[in-house]
């Protein structure tokens, strides 16, 4: 696992604290299926790639990750 130092920065998900934000990263150097990296606040992440992160954008344009946003 790629340390997140090394990682290219692309989104801040608040930004508005120092509470160790979500964020997500470009990672260059994995996979072709790993290259897109989210982080959470609880030090877990999430890798996939650029195909299943543009799915992830489509259904949330679509409006059907409205609901989970809603909670």
């Amino acid at each position: 696992m790629t340390d997140i130092n090394s990682l290219a920065p692309i989104a801040t998900f608040c930004g508005k604290c120092d509470c160790g934000c979500p964020q997500l990263f470009v990672d260059e150097s994995a996979p072709v299926e790993r290259r897109v990296v989210i982080t959470d606040d609880f030090g877990q992440r999430v890798e996939m790639s650029a195909d299943q992160f543009g799915s992830l954008i489509e259904d949330a344009k679509a409006g059907e990750l409205d609901a989970v946003a809603a909670v």
